[in-house]
């Protein structure tokens, strides 16, 4: 299996992720992410549709390519599954959630961030929270 380079491909990371880019972060194709995720092609790529995994990139010839964050987010997706029950559709509140919290954690940290926007993120944060627990 060829062993594909972020920094050679096309972005596709989501609109809210302010992370940078890994430059040199191994990524497969679907089949290869799919076992290693343990989950068949035809689930992930169900995942996906859903909008519950993103691509890390696209190879110029148009595939994706998926990274280590998108096999752990699959094993989220399955623990959420098996250990709360919940649907795919209690699942992707559950995981837009934890992707803003993780964000307002990002932006709560940065030391540009005011002291009047940390207590809207600290608001918005406990809002996020009450969502989750009405969804758990």
């Amino acid at each position: 299996m060829p062993i594909v380079w972020r920094y050679s491909l096309k972005q596709e990371a989501p609109a809210d992720s302010d992370e940078p880019p890994a430059v040199h972060e191994q990524l497969l194709g679907i089949g290869a992410t799919a076992v290693q995720a343990g989950v068949s092609e035809r689930a992930f790529r169900y995942y996906r549709q859903l909008g519950l995994l993103v691509r890390a990139c696209t190879t110029p010839g148009g595939p994706g390519r998926y990274s280590e964050s998108e096999i752990a987010r699959v094993a989220r997706i399955r623990e959420l599954q098996a250990l709360l029950g919940l649907n795919l559709e209690e699942i992707a509140i559950v995981l837009r959630n934890e992707d803003r919290m993780a964000q307002i954690r990002r932006t709560y940290q940065d030391e540009r961030t005011s002291e009047d926007e940390r207590r809207q993120l600290t608001r918005e944060c406990l809002s996020l929270q009450e969502s989750l627990r009405d969804t758990v």
